[in-house]
């Protein structure tokens, strides 16, 4: 059996959260934690409207766009992470959501 440790977005923005993250899948014994790559221009209108919850959950003058890229991780935070899933003895996957994100990751 192998098991995948949701991380998505979870981390906030944060490589310290993200790697926090990553601990708890190692500790569970997780054999992969997945995160999510995409870049936000790609994949979100400047004009999109916050869904419901997260209008409820999240700062109300922040856009969407606004809010998804400061989710969004970058190469140097994904090269970081997969080293420090190296270290923790868990392999690193994301869900890619664009024909960057997918050349990125298979790098």
């Amino acid at each position: 059996m192998i098991i995948i440790a949701e991380a998505g977005v979870n981390h906030n923005g944060s490589i310290d959260q993200a790697k926090k993250l990553i601990d708890i899948a190692s500790d569970a014994k997780a054999d992969f934690v997945k995160f999510q790559t995409f870049i936000t221009e790609k994949n979100i209108t400047r004009n999109a409207e916050k869904a419901e919850y997260q209008k409820d959950h999240t700062d109300p003058d922040e856009s969407q766009f606004e809010m998804i890229k400061n989710l969004e991780l970058d190469r140097a935070a994904h090269e970081e992470l997969i080293d420090y899933c190296k270290t923790k003895d868990i392999q690193f996957l994301s869900t890619a959501f664009d024909q960057d994100s997918i050349e990125l990751l298979a790098e």
